[in-house]
Formats: structure tokens, sequence, C-alpha cells
């Protein structure tokens, strides 16, 4: 497959990735271009913003959760017929697991899917000292990848004389400059950046934004960059056999200002695997779509523990539901919200769906942070390794006993997930593309439910 591509990375985090990714989106659709974007590892805020700006979803590309051809692929499938893809790096570009090694690191992504790779460099209080930076991560590994660099933060008066010392003095072509930009600043909080229907003119920021890019950058060397990268091929993922037309299910997602948290291709995968997706709020609907599954993803359920426990009619159809033994899917909010109670920001304790009896309260620093490898049985199947993701700043009283979770390249591991009641639930979050099997015995699992039912 012939995809122009490429990945926008960083020394660190708070370098302006994502505002500067969704400016040149911006950038390449008022071009006329249709672009498809992704995020390099489990975030599942930055993309959010993606999607607004192309008002197409965006998706994830993380070489810890799947094989490099499964992540080729999802690339080239998610970008099929598009004249461009844009891949936004995660943290520091060589930043990968346990915080020494580059697996799953956006260098990683870069390899794996040979996308050409920029550096937005931070040259705030700098000038000389631009040079031997860049210079460090094209020398770190001998195929760094970096093939341009974009400076952030620099005034136009000093560019020009920057970037003649970089193209004289390194093998990389600087593609512009961006400058102070006070009016174009992305709020942040304890998960990340705040969601994209709290920026107040979000669109009106990138637009403008995209218009300084526009006289700033060189947008066209950019896409002459993109335009060298290689061939993309793969091997199609060999997937679990999906039900048959008569054994399809339904499956309740819940997904609003509360839940949010979702990869795309977790969504796309259960429908692959023959699940009809019925999506419902937590926080708006008074009763549960008909369903044979629920789905509750993770998301700030913290910042609207009120509303959710007010909403008690729909608190007790979930918990008639899953301790009748419908089968449930749930990650970190999710979770949470099957508590007895939960804490929000405040610390003001909720009740609410009542699943689990124990209270999730909140801690004042991210809890079990990163990767991890999982280990147990769900759904009537022994699974000896999911690879799934942790990052929250709450815990429970009671997280769970069925599964082990392992800390990858680290001797630290623990207890975790709950399988009562034909449910999975627990802090971590999955990707199932990383473990079909479990979304395979997930639907199983529910399409049995139903039968005995009936």
């Amino acid at each position: 497959m012939r995809l122009p591509r490429i990945l926008l990375s960083a020394a660190g985090s708070g370098s302006g990735k994502t505002l500067l990714t969704c400016g040149i989106l911006k950038v390449l659709k008022d071009r006329g271009l249709k672009a498809a974007s992704f995020k390099c590892g489990p975030d599942y805020i930055d993309p959010m913003f993606h999607s607004r700006i192309l008002e197409t979803k965006s998706r994830n590309l993380d070489t810890f959760f799947v094989k490099p051809d499964t992540a080729r692929y999802l690339l080239g499938e998610n970008a099929r017929g598009c004249d461009i893809a844009v891949i936004e790096g995660v943290m520091g570009y060589y930043d990968g697991l346990a915080g020494t090694s580059v697996q799953g690191s956006a260098y990683e992504v870069s390899c794996e899917t040979k996308s050409p790779a920029v550096l937005i460099v931070n040259c705030k209080g700098m000038s000389v000292s631009i040079v031997p930076q860049i210079l460090g991560f094209i020398k770190y590994r001998e195929d760094s990848r970096i093939r341009g660099v974009i400076l952030n933060r620099i005034s136009a008066m000093l560019y020009p004389r920057v970037k003649q010392m970089i193209e004289e003095q390194l093998p990389v072509k600087v593609l512009g400059y961006v400058p102070e930009l006070s009016d174009c600043v992305l709020e942040s909080r304890h998960l990340g950046l705040v969601l994209p229907d709290e920026v107040r003119d979000l669109k009106g920021k990138v637009s403008r934004l995209a218009a300084r890019l526009e006289k700033s950058l060189d947008i066209d060397a950019l896409l002459a960059l993109a335009g060298e990268a290689e061939e993309l091929s793969w091997e199609e993922p060999k997937l679990p056999a999906p039900l048959a037309g008569k054994e399809s299910v339904r499956i309740a997602v819940a997904r609003d200002e509360a839940f949010c948290f979702l990869y795309e291709d977790n969504l796309r995968l259960l429908e692959k695997l023959g699940a009809k997706l019925v999506e419902f709020s937590p926080l708006h609907d008074g009763k549960l779509p008909e369903a044979d599954g629920i789905l509750l993803p993770g998301g700030y359920p913290e910042l609207y523990a009120q509303k959710l426990s007010e909403n008690a009619a729909m608190r007790e159809e979930i918990r008639r539901a899953v301790t009748g033994g419908m089968p449930c899917l749930a990650e970190c909010g999710g979770f949470m919200y099957l508590h007895r109670e939960m804490e929000d920001m405040q610390g003001q304790a909720w009740r609410m769906a009542g699943v689990i009896d124990a209270k999730a309260y909140r801690t004042e620093k991210l809890g079990r942070f990163g990767y991890i490898h999982l280990k147990g049985e769900a759904f009537g199947h022994s699974f000896d390794h999911i690879p799934a993701h942790e990052f929250h700043y709450f815990d429970s009283e009671n997280c769970g006993e069925a599964f082990e979770a392992q800390k990858p390249l680290s001797s630290r591991g623990w207890r975790c997930m709950h399988t009562e009641y034909r449910m999975l639930a627990g802090f971590p979050h999955l990707y199932y593309y990383g473990a079909p099997e479990l979304a395979a015995e997930f639907l199983r699992a529910c399409a049995k439910s139903r039968k005995r039912a009936l």
C-alpha cells in the first residue's frame, strides 16, 4: 500500500505535540487533503482532539498492545483512501516500557511502520544549544528515522539563523517554526488534557493556529517528506471466528461525558466478531437499552459522581442486569461505577450501582501507572497473556483477585479484576487487538447468557 505518512514527536510530554498535530491536521484539511490521524500509545484524550478537527475518528497505534504486523494493518486499514496519515507520538520520542526501554515508544512505532519522524523542538530559552539537542536525538540510535524538525516557541527574528545552523551541521531538514502562542493553549487535568468539549472556542483556536502554521511552516516540504515513506505492507491478524448470524449479540456501550475512554478499533473489532453496538448514557438515560451484554469504559465518572448517583433508575437497572448474570466488561471508570459508592474530586462519597460491595476513593497520585500483562480466567476461558494499561488517580477497597498483573521488565506484580456474575471488571484498560480471544469469549458469553434467558 502506498501511504504518505509522517510521525510527529518531541523530547518529552508538554512540548506542544497535540496542539501542533491538530494545527497541521487543520492545515491539511483546509488544503482539501483527506488525512487520517493516529496517536502512539494508550492515550484516549489526544485522539478526541484529532477527531474533532477532522470530523472523523482517530485511532491508536501501540506496539506494546499488538505485534508489528497488526500495527501496520491498523495503520493501513484505517488510512485506506486517505491522502496522508499523521501520527502523533507519545511522551518523549524514545520513551518506552518501564522508563528504561524503547519498546512501545514513538520511535518503535516509527520503525515498525516505516514512517519518517519529525521532531518538535521546544526552543524556549535556547539558541545554539538547539543544535546539540537535535544531534543527540539523531545519534542516539543508528537509524533514528528523524528526517525533519519543527522549532517550537522561537521568534521569527531568531529562526532563520537557527535554521541555517541546523541544516549546515545536521542531516535533517528544518520544516519551519512556531512562535510563542499564548492564545492557543490546551489546559490539562489529572488524566491529561481537558476534553475537547470543555475547551472554549476550540475550533476557533485551531483555525487561528492553522492560519499561522500556513505562514511559518513549510507544509509543502512536510508533504514531500511524508511522500518519501516506504510502501506499507502487512499480514492481516488472525481473528477468532465471528458469531453466526443467529448468534449475533447486542452490546450496550456506555458513552457520554462520564464514560468516553473508548478505543475505536475495540468497537470495530466487536462488530467484526458479530456484535451490534447500542450506545447509552448512564448520566442521561433512564434505562438500559435491550442488550445481551454491557460495556462500561473508562472516563471521568468522578467529575459527574453526583449526577450519576442521582440517576437511581439507571444504577438499579445496571445492578440487576450484572448481578442477574448479563456479561459485563468494565474498565477503570466503568469499574468505579459498579462500586457501592464512589468519591468525587472533593472526596465526597456518592452511591453507585452497588455490584461491588466496596468504595472507590480518590488518591493523591497515579496508582499502578503503566503497561501490564494480565493472566487469569474470565467468561469460562483461561488467558495467559493479555496486554493492558493502568492510569488512574483513584483506587478501590476491593480491586479483585481473579487475575495476576505483572509489570513488564520488572518484578512488580499484584492481584486485580473481578469475575463474579459473568463480568470482567477492574482498573486495567484493554485493547482488544492485543487479545482478540478475550473479546470473542465475551461475546460468546453474551450469546450463551441470552439463550439461557430464552
